[in-house]
């Protein structure tokens, strides 16, 4: 038996190395841990139970025989993050790369299996040179069957994946189909083609960086949802969203203990919007006086920076945050927005995350670049998500709220639970200057001052028409509340409406217009 045991710590040992250590030490040379030294970053201590540790690959071409390193390139498992069972892979660079090989993907596929029966997170840790060429098409099947995986996954528990290192070609599909992917800065890339395939095609030039960094995902394209500054801090971002998130589909997002008056009336609120309404202004000073103090934090905040999506807590219990940005772009909807906040308020409906909306829209963004670039299309996806939403939605009209950006924005029309407006909240299908110039272009074509009697009529429409009073009158609007209310009523509000349910019309799923 003793002798059984050293062997068993033997083989243990070898499949902690890896690749070797001098490729652990390359790793550690280029600003990069190990698989195994991110695992035991993100887990609690002691906690982690690994799985198939002496699986190795079957192929005995091109001198893949000579060496078979156990594990074949990736670490699987579970631990507790923060106390709650979390499954994770992460990508064992010093193997063959940690390209993706047959038993690769048997290994990572068993563990997606195994946490959606379970009901659990998973993680998934990426750097990896992409499909294994010595397996051929076995590396791809294995592609495949992992993207399957994290489609059946989706919408039944949170699917979190970090980009670690490179990440190429095919291998981009599986991160692109989690909820959320968080970017290392400088140490990580993703594109579906390389430069110098890129130079060859197309002979144009560009760098990794430039190509598919962190900084180019989280800002240009939106693939990634946040860009961090090391490892630490990136793993650190996966255990904070786990925190406002359920282990699955059918259980709600963990509360923390309630440290907040929830009765707190922050007077600040009552000077943010300005007098002005062509005035900008910053609407995360707003939810950050309004949730949970220090508990927001936003998601894809370098993307589309027009409008605010996050996570934050009100009384303890998690909510996702859609708003309005006026300082950017004075808060329009365009493709990019609109795309952005329908992606965030899926997500948060199918985990069963309630949805705070703060709503200061001007309309959508006019111009031919966006009309055929389809806005069309991509505003229907944010009337999509929120009329399909059946999670408690609280909504919050701060200023102006126009035409049919008014109806997208969680209005009472596509299903909103609570909607309140504040005294500056401007309700009307669209702004006064607008509305004049269409309603008194004869009057003032023939009038000796058109200026004057522009700014008489504006004045006369605001105040008949651009007030949340009428709304009010239909009920559209609950009530017309003072900003230092807000916080108060929407704890109560979140509280009545928690264990909100609703039956819907049968149906195998329906058709968002992607």
């Amino acid at each position: 038996m003793r002798e059984r045991i050293e062997e068993l710590r033997e083989k243990r040992e070898r499949a902690r190395l890896g690749g070797g250590q001098d490729r652990i030490d390359a790793q550690h040379d280029r600003g990069k841990r190990t698989a195994r030294e991110r695992i035991d970053y993100l887990v609690d201590d002691g906690t982690f139970t690994e799985i198939d540790r002496f699986r190795t690959h079957r192929n005995s071409k091109f001198g893949m025989d000579e060496t078979r390193p156990p594990g074949d390139g990736v670490v699987t498992g579970y631990g507790d993050v923060n106390g709650r069972t979390t499954f994770v892979f992460a990508h064992d660079f010093t193997v063959f790369g940690g390209s993706l090989g047959e038993v690769f993907a048997e290994k990572v596929t068993k563990l997606m299996d195994r946490a959606v029966e379970a009901g659990a997170p998973v993680v998934g840790l990426n750097d990896s040179a992409g499909a294994r060429i010595q397996e051929g098409v076995a590396s791809l099947a294995g592609f495949g069957e992992v993207f399957r995986r994290n489609t059946e996954a989706s919408g039944v528990v949170p699917q979190i994946s970090v980009v670690m290192g490179p990440c190429a070609g095919g291998a981009v599909y599986s991160p692109a189909l989690t909820d959320f992917t968080v970017m290392v800065e400088d140490t990580s890339h993703m594109f579906i083609t390389g430069p110098d395939v890129i130079e060859t095609v197309t002979g144009e030039q560009v760098g990794f960086e430039e190509l598919g960094g962190a900084r180019a995902h989280a800002g240009t394209s939106g693939v990634a949802h946040a860009a961090v500054s090391d490892e630490e801090s990136a793993l650190d971002r996966v255990a904070l969203l786990l925190s406002y998130l359920p282990q699955n589909n059918v259980e709600d997002p963990p509360r923390v203990e309630p440290f907040d008056d929830p009765e707190r009336a922050d007077e600040a609120l009552e000077s943010i919007v300005p007098d002005e309404p062509q005035k900008p202004y910053d609407m995360t000073d707003v939810i950050g006086r309004v949730v949970d103090e220090e508990s927001f934090t936003q998601t894809h905040e370098r993307f589309a920076a027009n409008i605010v999506c996050g996570f934050g807590r009100l009384d303890g219990h998690a909510v996702g945050v859609v708003a309005n940005q006026p300082r950017v772009n004075a808060g329009t909807l365009d493709i990019e927005a609109a795309e952005k906040a329908a992606r965030f308020v899926r997500t948060c409906d199918a985990f069963n995350v309630p949805i705070l909306t703060f709503v200061d829209v001007p309309g959508f963004m006019p111009g031919t670049d966006q009309e055929h670039g389809g806005i069309i299309r991509h505003g229907a996806k944010l009337l999509y998500a929120y009329s399909e939403a059946t999670v408690p939605l609280l909504t919050v009209i701060t200023r102006k709220a126009y035409g049919g950006a008014y109806d997208v924005m969680a209005s009472k029309h596509l299903g909103a639970d609570v909607n309140y407006a504040w005294p500056t909240a401007e309700i009307a299908v669209m702004g006064p200057q607008g509305a004049v110039n269409v309603l008194y272009d004869d009057e003032l074509d023939e009038a000796d001052d058109p200026e004057a009697l522009r700014a008489e009529l504006v004045a006369e429409y605001r105040e008949e028409f651009a007030n949340p009073y009428t709304a009010a009158d239909r009920g559209y609007v609950d009530d017309v509340i003072e900003p230092t209310e807000t916080r108060p009523r929407l704890v109560r509000d979140l509280e009545v409406h928690r264990g909100k349910r609703e039956d819907r019309p049968a149906k195998k799923h329906g058709n968002i217009p992607l």
